[in-house]
């Protein structure tokens, strides 16, 4: 299972979101081609409800540590309650690397 399958289940499992999109953004850092080291997560699940910002990033990156000891390095987490992101709709776009090998 590649490491985006694994978040995708992990998250998909633990947090019944009702929006998830996990996106590979490795190819926009010093990275090699198909690379799976740098991602962008968008969660939106009612188990945030109540929870301050850096408890639902701790309880993903706890959920995915098998991920980070096998290779992934950086992992942008945007995480809202489903009221938050009906406000919002999306999330902030990704400043470029400066240092991609990629582009």
């Amino acid at each position: 299972m590649s490491i985006h399958q694994a978040i995708e289940a992990k998250v998909s499992q633990a947090l019944a979101p009702t929006h998830l999109e996990v996106i590979n953004e490795s190819h926009m850092h010093r990275t090699p081609k198909d690379a799976e080291t740098h991602f962008k997560l968008v969660v939106v699940s009612d188990q945030f409800q109540g929870k301050r910002l850096l408890a639902r990033h701790r309880s993903i990156n706890e959920l995915l540590q098998a991920e980070f000891d096998a290779g992934l390095h950086a992992l942008a987490l945007h995480t809202y309650t489903p009221q938050e992101w009906q406000e919002r709709t999306q999330a902030p776009k990704t400043p470029g690397c400066t240092g991609s090998l990629n582009g």
